[in-house]
């Protein structure tokens, strides 16, 4: 599913060109749910985002389901992240004015799909993460255990190739956390769902099949 072939990246930092990666390979089958972990700085977020399609490589390439993604043009690159990936954050980065109904539906306002599909398709995620009773509340209206699962509902409702999630429990209490530790498990157990997660907790890593440590740019 993703080829990261000898990639690096560097920052330029004012004067100084940071190294943030050095020659990092790594292969991530179909199916594979894959934690990334190291201390801060270490480029893993930087190498989710390459993944991802956020940031581009100095050097090296990145294949993800057969798509050469680092050569693509910026628009390219756009219309790729919307079909291929769905993204989960550390602070859930819902829109406050708009319901949980809303805040999942935003990703198929770029589609062609009418608005009849759009509510099935939303419904169809709200309830898959348990949250088909909340979907006319608003972010202020749910803890945070709750949004960070509106946020994965939202991260599937496009049904992507690839979930990547970064420090997905890093702001939510042990029981909220393992609850979407647990909610990521069932999503690539049973949806077969690739992903890639970024994280400081040991405990949302023994979710993952595989566990990759990150140092100074490294695998370590």
């Amino acid at each position: 599913m993703i080829e990261v072939r000898n990639v690096s990246k560097s920052y330029h930092r004012d004067s100084l060109l940071v190294p943030v990666l050095n020659n990092i390979s790594i292969t991530v089958p179909d199916g594979e749910f894959l934690a990334m972990m190291g201390p801060s700085g270490s480029g893993k977020t930087t190498l989710l985002n390459l993944i991802a399609g956020i940031d581009r490589p100095d050097e090296g390439s990145i294949s993800v389901n057969g798509t050469e993604i680092a050569t693509l043009s910026e628009s390219a690159l756009a219309q790729w992240r919307s079909n291929n990936v769905g993204f989960i954050f550390q602070f859930y980065n819902l829109l406050p004015v708009l319901t949980a109904f809303e805040n999942v539906e935003l990703p198929l306002l770029l589609t062609n799909l009418s608005r009849k599909e759009r509510r099935e398709h939303v419904e169809a995620s709200l309830a898959l993460v348990g949250l088909a009773d909340r979907m006319k509340h608003y972010p202020k209206q749910l803890s945070g255990g709750q949004e960070q699962r509106v946020a994965i509902a939202r991260a599937l409702v496009t049904d992507p190739t690839v979930l990547v999630a970064d420090e997905p429990t890093g702001d939510l209490d042990r029981v909220s956390a393992g609850e979407v530790m647990t909610l990521l498990d069932r999503l690539n157990k049973e949806f077969k769902k690739t992903i890639v997660m970024v994280t400081h907790d040991p405990r949302a890593a023994e979710k993952a099949h595989k566990v990759m440590h990150l140092d100074k740019g490294e695998l370590t």
